[in-house]
């Protein structure tokens, strides 16, 4: 049976990245809702996944973001018809603020390939097997997300202890980005290069275009994990 993929894009400048490329290599049939342009929420019969893409905005901006509080409630509808849900950046945020959790500035702003640390207990889940005890991860957020009831921790880094979790067995929040080609980054700096400030945990343009092997590798490991969440049966279980 076709999978069927549709996710949600708040700006022109983050797209699915190489969730994207997988989707069309695995034979996915994928739609999208662009918030920045018309749009439309499908039925939730209309789709298997659910993949939320990050933006600039944030998760409690919905006085300047009026769609925020319908894709909060879209969302919800996703978790509760138990869809696989993906959020990246602002839609682990997004999730997360679903889930009941509490959104906030992070300590520190984290912009540049920073290292991420796999949580021990969470090695056992084989949906997420692809998370390594180390990982060279691509960061661009302000703020984090508190784990939601429920939840298990997957990772966390030196600037901010929440990068990942999974709730359900189906509904993974990542608070870094492994879909990010070369090319999406630049065009992410391009947009918002004012974000780029002297930090403990900010790296210069430079720095972050320096190697491009590092989106290989990571386009590698997001691609594993959909591999791993693609391997659930109907009820969440691992098909071994």
């Amino acid at each position: 049976m076709t999978l069927r993929l549709h996710y949600l894009q708040h700006v022109a400048f983050e797209s699915p990245g190489c969730i994207q490329t997988w989707g069309q290599s695995a034979g996915c049939q994928i739609t999208g809702s662009r918030l920045y342009q018309h749009y439309r929420f499908p039925s939730v019969k209309d789709f298997d996944w659910l993949v939320i893409m990050g933006g600039p905005m944030n998760v409690y901006e919905d006085l300047q973001y009026p769609w925020l509080s319908e894709e909060k409630a879209f969302i919800g509808k996703a978790i509760e018809n138990h869809k696989v849900v993906i959020g990246i950046c602002l839609g682990a945020q997004l999730i997360a603020d679903v889930l009941g959790a509490r959104i906030s500035p992070n300590r520190h702003k984290e912009i540049g390939w920073h290292p991420v640390y796999r949580i021990a207990s969470s090695a056992r889940l084989p949906q997420v097997s692809a998370i390594e005890d180390t990982l060279d991860a691509l960061h661009w957020h302000g703020d984090t997300f508190d784990l939601p009831d429920g939840a298990v921790h997957l990772a966390r880094s030196e600037a901010c202890e929440n990068q990942a979790f999974l709730y359900d067995n189906r509904i993974l929040g990542l608070q870094f980005h492994l879909e990010m080609t070369l090319e999406g980054l630049q065009v992410l700096m391009k947009n918002c290069g004012s974000d780029i400030e002297t930090g403990p945990f900010v790296q210069t343009r430079a720095a972050m275009l320096a190697d491009p092997r590092r989106f290989q590798q990571a386009n590698r490991t997001m691609k594993r994990l959909l591999d791993g969440l693609a391997g659930l049966d109907a009820m969440g279980q691992h098909i071994s």
